[in-house]
């Protein structure tokens, strides 16, 4: 009989987990029969699902309310999709034909513009296009506001020479049965009879080769007024540019209509031959009758340097310098201003911090070593502006700082300064430091008082014991203890202030307010939301920078709320 002792499991006490794994054919098993690997994987996924749900609402805020914002601001700071898509014909020419930007461009830019203009002007963006542009140069606006209303014009002499020469040219049939693809009539007809919307215009195949501008010119026609009015372009007769592509294009090339065998090939050769004897009128001249604003290269300069869809032009004008078909320039001396917001944020935030440090220090360490009754009490003093609004605080002082208010009054009153020579305490920098250090002092207090509750007094009565000093047992003992609240409470307020703006807007004047202001200011009032994403787009990283900057001079594991 062989010794299974060391080998087999045992034949009285049955096999043990040792004995039990070598002896197992194939993967362990769960009790379910399934392998124990895809098991335990199975439940940790499970387990994994249970904690991603758990946080899945809060993920979801900060997604809505945090991530999805800043986001939409550094989109908004860089995107200028405006031009490009409303005046997209003008944007090729100027690549295409201008190169001498000190005199206007030649005819085809100002053709192209026409297009584009009268679109525009129907579609109703001719004026949000031209409140883009005034923020590069100031005058658009208005010029783009009135050339609305005229643009119509342009042409008009063409559609009477072409209508004088055959009537059938003033006849939306006619310009369906050249223009219009054979589909797009048999879409066309089945929606009018089904009473649906109208297919977008396609024009017919080829006729692009013949009349590229005419097509062009007449397939905006036809989309604007089935997009804009619902109405069809064969019962619309064209505007007047397309008059002015069609003799363009007969006027180019002749030569190339006699080669045309689609619909209407007679009346198009008639009008090709006729049209070299009509009066030719030059569309700079007929744009210039609109307004002369459309002579200034500037404006085509700014057209031409914002044609991009993406644009660093707002990041540009956020350093005060400014994009031009020449490339990046300086801005005009009295229009240098955002870099001097940005560096008096700056320096005002960091002067604002550390007034709250110098106060919030002992009012924190006195609070920390007060016995608790008392501390308790005097804490509610410390959390009463908590309860007050922002605004009432800072109209307080508003009165309390003006040179008719009660601190000039005392000083009058005790003879400290004359009643004609009283401080100027407000719509300065000095009036902005004063009431955003008491707002902010709250901030400060409670990072210090919390970190100070933990030190324990025995380390500094050890250090008292030692022969220290009470002012080296401080320095030395207490004061790096409550470094971390500093760091914290001084992040809190610095992060703070540079983002404040109704307390510099009502006590800071023309020397007081931050760049947030500014930001405020584009953001509701002159509607530059591009300008203000990069502004706040910046401040975001001044601030991220600072940040990094003190995790490597400091630590952030330093800080500390208690």
């Amino acid at each position: 009989m062989s010794d299974t002792s060391a080998t087999g499991p045992d034949a009285v006490s049955g096999p043990t987990p040792d004995t039990a794994l070598r002896a197992a054919d194939g993967p362990m098993l769960a009790a379910d029969g399934t392998p124990l690997k895809r098991s335990l994987n199975r439940a940790l996924r499970a387990q994994k699902m249970r904690a991603l749900l758990l946080i899945a609402p809060l993920l979801i805020f900060i997604l809505v309310t945090f991530v999805a914002p800043i986001a939409d601001m550094l989109f908004r700071s860089v995107e200028n999709q405006i031009v490009s898509e409303t005046l997209p014909r003008t944007v090729v020419a100027l690549e295409e034909e201008w190169d001498d930007h000190t005199v206007p461009p030649n005819e085809t830019v100002y053709a192209a513009m026409a297009y584009d203009l009268v679109e525009a002007a129907e579609r109703r963006q001719h004026t949000r296009l031209g409140s883009r542009l005034n923020y590069e140069t100031t005058g658009i606006s208005s010029l783009f506001r009135r050339s609305g209303r005229g643009i119509d014009d342009v042409g008009e002499s063409y559609a009477e020479s072409f209508i004088a020469l055959d009537p059938a040219w003033e006849e939306p049939a006619t310009w369906t049965a050249l223009m219009a693809s054979e589909t797009w009539r048999e879409e066309a007809a089945v929606a009018e009879a089904n009473g649906d919307d109208l297919p977008r215009f396609e024009t017919a195949e080829g006729i692009e080769a013949f009349l590229p501008e005419t097509a062009s010119a007449y397939a905006g026609f036809a989309n604007t007024i089935i997009e804009e009015d619902g109405d069809s372009p064969e019962a619309e007769e064209p505007w007047n540019p397309v008059y002015l592509a069609l003799y363009r294009d007969l006027t180019a090339n002749p030569e190339r209509i006699d080669e045309y065998r689609g619909p209407e090939s007679d009346l198009l050769r008639a009008a090709a031959e006729a049209a070299q004897g009509f009066e030719s009128v030059p569309v700079i001249d007929q744009f210039e009758e609109i307004d002369d604003g459309w002579l200034d290269p500037e404006v085509w300069g700014t057209i031409a340097a914002f044609s991009g869809r993406y644009t660093a032009g707002y990041y540009l004008a956020a350093a005060d310098l400014q994009l031009t078909p020449e490339g990046v320039e300086r801005q005009p001396p009295d229009q240098r201003i955002y870099l001097l917001l940005f560096k008096r944020t700056l320096i005002m935030s960091l002067t604002i911090t550390g007034m709250c440090i110098l106060l919030g220090y002992p009012v924190a360490f006195l609070l920390a070593n007060l016995p608790l009754r008392t501390s308790n009490l005097l804490m509610i003093l410390v959390l009463l502006p908590f309860w007050t609004s922002l605004l009432v605080r800072t109209s307080a002082w508003k009165v309390l700082l003006q040179q008719e208010g009660v601190i000039n009054d005392i000083l009058v009153w005790i003879g400290v300064v004359a009643d004609g020579d009283r401080l100027q305490l407000i719509n300065n920098q000095l009036g902005t430091i004063i009431a955003m250090t008491h707002i902010l002092l709250p901030f400060m207090i409670l990072p210090l008082y919390s970190v100070m509750k933990t030190v324990p007094p025995s380390y500094v009565r050890a250090a008292r014991s030692l022969g220290a000093t009470d002012w080296t047992a401080f320095w030395r003992v207490y004061f790096p203890q409550s470094v971390p609240g500093i760091g914290a409470g001084s992040i809190l307020v610095f992060i703070l202030a540079i983002g404040y703006y109704i307390t510099p807007e009502l006590v800071g004047g023309r020397t007081g307010t931050f760049i947030s202001n500014r930001i405020a200011y584009h953001i509701s009032d002159s509607l530059n939301w591009g300008l203000g994403a990069a502004l706040g787009a910046i401040l975001l990283g001044a601030v991220l920078v600072l940040y990094w900057t003190y995790d490597r001079i400091v630590g952030i594991d330093n800080v500390k709320l208690g």
